[in-house]
């Protein structure tokens, strides 16, 4: 059976091989009240202001679009989109700190826009801390711009903290 490769990484007074760790597959699926706990458990490792379980679990009752990726049946990340009016707003969209860095961030963003899309919205929302450099660079890649600047809008440790509102339009037909 035919898998990855190793290959040899040589640089000059030290060399090793390098063997590529295998893929350990996800599925992204629609979130269930069953996944609340795990969910509440990366919200509380993610934030020092988490939302509660009582948030989450009114998310779904609402009908908001709840999705969490997988992987090997423990839930790794999580995100929530509102839609109305034609607008979209990505209310919370997190990846478990021990499985960041390996694209479930990017896979959870870019399904929920599909939502987003097939719900043929015009614009999608959301609001993010200046300090979360990583997730902004992710929402930049996926064309998201900043419109606004909403000052005081999270709690933080030592009083408030401004949160930069992205926006991205989406085209009809794409």
């Amino acid at each position: 059976m035919a898998g990855p490769r190793a290959r040899e990484a040589c640089i000059p007074g030290w060399c090793s091989v390098i063997t590529p760790i295998r893929e350990i597959p996800a599925e992204i699926r629609s979130m269930g009240h069953e996944d609340i706990g795990q969910v509440s458990d990366i919200e509380r490792r993610s934030y020092e202001f988490p939302w509660s379980h009582g948030v989450f679990r009114d998310c779904l009752l609402a009908g908001y679009h709840c999705i969490v990726v997988v992987r090997e049946d423990a839930v790794v990340g999580y995100a929530i989109l509102s839609v109305a009016a034609g607008e979209a707003h990505i209310l919370n969209l997190c990846v478990d700190p021990k499985f960041r860095e390996l694209g479930y961030g990017e896979r959870l963003l870019d399904e929920i826009l599909k939502v987003a899309h097939h719900a043929e919205v015009r614009e999608v929302f959301l609001e993010v801390r200046p300090s979360n450099e990583k997730a902004i660079a992710l929402y930049r890649k996926k064309g998201f711009r900043q419109i606004a600047n909403r000052p005081a809008y999270y709690q933080a440790m030592d009083g408030r903290e401004d949160a930069a509102v992205l926006a991205k339009t989406l085209k009809k037909g794409r």
